[in-house]
């Protein structure tokens, strides 16, 4: 398995610096230190137009995003929750996995998805968590066993982008490591295959 794993991790806010892309990016930094390979999209790199599965025309952005999903061996997300569930924002850049759909891995089958919630209050994270973790299933994805929940109600996250609480930090961390480990457990499974 000489080539790097590939991860896409997606998500946060509008505004940049976000404590859901913060959390994203923080996640993204763990599954690096592992030897994957991660491209981001965060914030603004998600303003995609709305999602019409009737259009077939796609700009760079849309087509840079399905691109990068349909070589994913792993992706990470992060949603802030927005009155009860996870934002329009990051459901409507999921929503264009829909161009993956005649793929010869369809959506996002086979692939590890790690999901973390940030909100202000921990009802509001765990309803976040639930309904990314929905829509990862719709989508033929593994979501990890474990799933983050960041209570931004205080300051979750210092200047450089550090968790301030260290338990926030380790699951992070874990959970970069779950993609890693099931995406590379995953390819040897394919190149067995193959191989066979």
């Amino acid at each position: 398995m000489s080539e790097a794993l590939r991860i896409v991790a997606l998500g946060g806010t509008t505004r940049l610096g976000s404590a859901s892309e913060t959390a994203l990016r923080y996640a993204a930094a763990a599954a690096e230190r592992l030897g994957a390979e991660v491209q981001v999209f965060a914030g603004p790199a998600l303003d995609l137009p709305m999602f019409d599965p009737a259009r077939s025309e796609r700009g760079e952005p849309e087509r840079r995003l399905t691109q990068a999903l349909a070589h994913a061996d792993g992706v990470i997300v992060a949603s802030p929750g927005y009155h009860g569930s996870f934002s329009g924002l990051v459901k409507n850049a999921l929503d264009y996995a829909e161009d993956l759909r005649g793929d010869a891995r369809p959506y996002l089958d086979g692939r590890a998805v790690g999901l973390i919630a940030c909100a202000a209050g921990w009802q509001a994270t765990a309803a976040t968590l639930a309904g990314l973790r929905s829509v990862a299933h719709a989508l033929r994805a593994w979501p990890t066993p474990l799933g983050v929940a960041v209570n931004t109600a205080g300051a979750a996250f210092d200047e450089a982008g550090a968790p301030s609480d260290p338990a926030v930090a380790a699951q992070l961390t874990l959970l970069a490591g779950q993609v890693v480990a099931f995406a590379r457990a995953w390819r040897a499974r394919d190149a067995a295959e193959e191989a066979a």
